[in-house]
């Protein structure tokens, strides 16, 4: 026959680790969260180029340009979610006079790497390219490899692209869980 002294004490123990757990729990959903912004300056780049952030923190992205962008997670060569984003940042011109705003919260540590499909293509290598010919790169715009041909609207240059590196847990943690380089 079994003591009773055992049963209360495994119980004791079962409902002491669920106290903890719920703790640990609570704990992190306490942890301050942050909001990062990239901006569309008002014209065609993200900026900052490159982010850094914490598992948990937010990413906003704001448009004060006129023209419509987007945000595209390019999911070739992302080690982290989410995937499939292809999000219209509408420019103030549609917008009323008001910024587009996007938001996504990263929830693991890795590499997102995002471009805008107006401003950008994937090339061979799943990396953005930009528009026209040779990438975009060129000493002067040739109204004939424009769009419509024969205007000088084209918009070649550097592509229109972003990388966000999210480091796990908070700034104010201990970072000596990060893996070796």
């Amino acid at each position: 026959m079994r003591s009773p002294h055992r049963f209360v004490k495994l119980t004791l123990f079962v409902l002491a680790s669920l106290l903890v757990l719920t703790a640990r729990s609570s704990a992190d959903n306490d942890k301050p969260k942050h909001h990062k912004l990239v901006a569309v300056p008002g014209e065609d780049r993200f900026t900052p180029f490159a982010l850094t952030i914490s598992v948990g923190d937010t990413v906003d992205w704001m448009n004060d340009d006129t023209d419509d962008h987007t945000v595209v997670s390019d999911d070739a060569v992302n080690n982290v979610g989410p995937t499939g984003i292809d999000h219209l940042l509408p420019g103030t011109d549609s917008n009323g006079g008001v910024p587009g705003m996007f938001s996504i919260t990263f929830h693991d540590p890795g590499q997102w790497v995002y471009f805008c499909r107006f401003h950008a293509h994937l090339d061979n290598f799943n990396q953005p390219n930009s528009p026209g010919p040779l990438g975009g790169i060129q000493n002067e715009k040739d109204p004939t490899l424009c769009d419509p041909a024969g205007t000088d609207t084209c918009n070649f240059g550097t592509p229109m692209m972003g990388v966000i590196t999210i480091l796990p847990g908070h700034r104010n943690e201990d970072l000596s869980t990060l893996p070796p380089r």
